[in-house]
């Protein structure tokens, strides 16, 4: 039996996601585009079925059927879940609700997860992170406070992420204070116990960047991990970029400040969960089986060349319970190609550039989970 066996839902329970989800990389565009279209006009008749006024947003701007063509899926603003109850489940069957937080007064987008799609989401998350990390769970570092996870009123998209990727780590240490300064003597006696096998260490962009990197300049440390260490984060871009600095500047200073070697970026969103797009060793976002990018003109909404710039819409076969499958995101990316990437990974890899101009700022780490 394979993952995807285990994965797959009955006929009351939703379309099955593609392929062999527990080889998120092995399928060339030959196999997995046709596998990724079929599920995506599945879904698209699963959610218009299911909910009255996506059904009535379909018709109305997409009236033209099932896609023949990947570009050619219905697909939401993820705006609209701001103003919008989107759901395709019955509310009883709502285990979770996530919200992307804002400021007073501004809307907030809502997310309904169901039981199943709470479980495709982390059996994809654990496929992906096994291809970069392999089975064994590694000494983890999490670039954060542990008082994050104290208060559940509290709780954000931060602990959400520290709490789902810290699965794959064993010995756990919260690096950083409640102030979000380096608790220096901590992490020195915990790489003293792991000095011999590389460590592995989660954190969101900008709290590393501060809390971490930042933080040891101010007290005047320069702190080493075992060789073969390796750092994933994501989220936070934004306060980076304002700062000018960008993604080989961001590890260029880790690797000179603390020896790390491996540096893995990841892109996704609270308006499409489970959609984890990892960086490879060469600066690569990869799109696995169950996803893909598409490129958008941000004028004409056309789908545009690899190599030129254009709005991103991600595809993702995971949301059940609201009708998230298929997302015109307010982010710029270029699309590079498909299954030549020179890190052997089959699929769509791309890279993401920024924020549309005049759009309001937000990111997958501004969120929060009411059970």
């Amino acid at each position: 039996m394979t993952l995807s066996d285990t994965l797959a839902p009955g006929p009351a329970q939703g379309p099955a996601l593609p392929l062999d989800i527990s080889r998120p990389y092995d399928y060339p565009e030959a196999v997995k585009g046709p596998a990724l279209l079929a599920a995506m006009n599945e879904l698209t008749r699963w959610h218009r079925e299911r909910g009255a006024p996506y059904a009535a947003m379909v018709e109305r701007l997409f009236p033209a059927g099932d896609a023949v063509a990947l570009d050619q899926v219905p697909y939401l603003p993820v705006r609209l879940f701001k103003t919008a109850e989107l759901r395709s489940v019955p509310e009883q069957d709502v285990i979770k609700t996530l919200t992307s937080s804002g400021t007073t007064g501004q809307a907030v987008s809502r997310i309904y997860l169901d039981r199943e799609t709470s479980i495709r989401q982390t059996r994809v998350l654990s496929a992906i992170m096994a291809s970069f990390l392999g089975k064994k769970r590694w000494p983890m570092v999490i670039v954060d406070s542990s008082g994050l996870l104290s208060d559940r009123k509290r709780f954000n998209a931060r602990a959400a992420g520290i709490l789902g990727f810290s699965t794959y780590g064993r010995d756990h240490f919260h690096c950083l204070d409640d102030a979000l300064s380096l608790d220096v003597a901590g992490l020195q006696a915990w790489l003293e116990r792991h000095a011999d096998t590389p460590v592995l260490l989660f954190g969101f962009t900008f709290v590393i960047w501060q809390g971490l990197y930042h933080s040891a300049l101010r007290q005047g440390v320069r702190l080493r991990f075992p060789k073969g260490s390796l750092l994933i984060h994501g989220g936070g871009w934004k306060r980076l970029l304002d700062q000018q600095v960008n993604n080989d500047e961001f590890k260029a200073r880790l690797h000179e400040q603390f020896g790390i070697d491996h540096v893995h970026n990841y892109y996704g969103m609270v308006e499409q969960v489970g959609s984890i797009f990892m960086e490879c060793e060469h600066g690569h976002l990869h799109s696995p089986a169950y996803a893909d990018v598409i490129i958008r003109d941000p004028h004409t909404l056309q789908p545009v060349p690899d190599g030129i710039p254009g709005v991103i819409q991600v595809l993702s076969a995971i949301p059940l319970s609201y009708p998230g499958h298929s997302l015109l995101t307010e982010d710029v990316g270029t699309r590079h190609g498909r299954d030549d990437c020179p890190c052997g990974r089959q699929g769509t890899y791309f890279s993401v550039r920024g924020r549309l101009p005049q759009v309001e700022m937000r990111g997958c780490s501004d969120t929060r989970v009411m059970a």
